[in-house]
């Protein structure tokens, strides 16, 4: 995985973020087929993958990491997200991911440690 490098160390950048949340899903679930048994020990996993990940950046950050994942099928799934928080260091990011059996949503939200 490579390494978060940001050109502002205050600031939490979405876009150098998005990649490695999507290599954690990849490493986690990449070719996989949806299995109900095992949704909870890849949520989990995902979770912690993404949260090591950042935090050994060691950046001033406390960092929140939520995951979904769902079967696909004719069900709907609407997701939404809203922070009161400083826009000039505070961020978020939410990566959609998806294989023929399944989707995967994972939001990272990331608060700057004054």
């Amino acid at each position: 995985m490579e390494e978060y490098n940001s050109g502002e160390e205050a600031m939490f950048n979405t876009d150098e973020a998005t990649a490695p949340v999507k290599e954690c899903i990849e490493g986690v679930i990449g070719g996989t087929d949806y299995n109900q048994n095992k949704v909870n020990q890849w949520t989990a996993s995902i979770v912690e993958h993404c949260l090591s990940h950042f935090v050994k950046q060691g950046r001033a950050f406390k960092y929140i990491v939520n995951c979904t994942i769902m079967q696909k099928s004719s069900a709907g799934l609407h997701t939404a997200n809203s922070c009161y928080w400083d826009t000039a260091t505070d961020g978020s990011c939410t990566v959609r991911w998806e294989n023929r059996t399944m989707y995967c949503v994972v939001s990272i939200f990331a608060v700057a440690v004054a």
